[in-house]
């Protein structure tokens, strides 16, 4: 039997078949969030300029709009971003501007962004490497990489059986398998030095950042 490949068009239907119930699920640990929300806002500085990849219905940009100059929020669903457009028009934020665009697709100069942040991201890209070369590009020297990252390599290894499955009958999104220590020992030779890391629990993402270094 031939395996049906995966492709970006496939993931975006997903998300945007999902996109309505998505923004009405409740955060899955909010103190957990929330804590994030703050660490990630001390590095900010009323300056910086922020790329967002994955940014779904846009919580999390238009929580970090007043902390910034302008975050530039992506995501590869047309319908994810709707929702997004319409909270921010809600809430009266003019510094997050919202992009249908995959990590392949996007056009970035490069050294000019302060911060990329990618949460619940690196688990669905198709070339983690590719894609940490290309936000290091992107990124000013110094610039912070911020992520939290599921790493089911270390609570769901079975999800390597059936995660082809699902992805192939569009059921659910091409997610990648790895671990912990696999995650965090990528981000020095793709050039990025660990500030900081936090991971309450075995079963939720790691979440960590990261400073460029070279």
């Amino acid at each position: 039997m031939t395996t049906k490949a995966i492709t970006m068009a496939d993931d975006a239907r997903f998300w945007d078949r999902i996109a309505e119930k998505y923004a009405k699920k409740p955060v899955e640990n909010e103190e957990n969030y929330q804590r994030k929300l703050k660490i990630t806002q001390d590095y900010f500085r009323p300056d910086m300029e922020v790329l967002e990849l994955g940014c779904g219905t846009g919580s999390t940009a238009l929580v970090h709009a007043p902390h910034v100059q302008h975050i530039r929020a992506t995501d590869i669903s047309s319908k994810m971003l709707d929702i997004a457009r319409a909270k921010a028009a809600d809430m009266g934020v003019d510094n997050v501007t919202f992009e249908v665009s995959s990590v392949e697709d996007l056009d970035v100069t490069e050294g000019s962004v302060d911060a990329v942040l990618a949460l619940s991201v690196m688990h669905l890209v198709r070339d983690k490497n590719a894609t940490m070369a290309k936000i290091h590009k992107m990124l000013k020297p110094g610039g912070l990489f911020v992520t939290s990252t599921p790493c089911l390599g270390d609570t769901m290894k079975w999800f390597k059986l059936v995660g082809p499955i699902g992805a192939a009958l569009g059921l659910i999104p091409k997610v990648t398998i790895m671990t912990k220590d696999e995650w965090l020992s990528s981000l020095a030779p793709a050039g990025f030095a660990i500030d900081y890391q936090w991971q309450p629990e075995k079963s939720i993402g790691v979440f960590a950042v990261a400073k460029k270094v070279d």
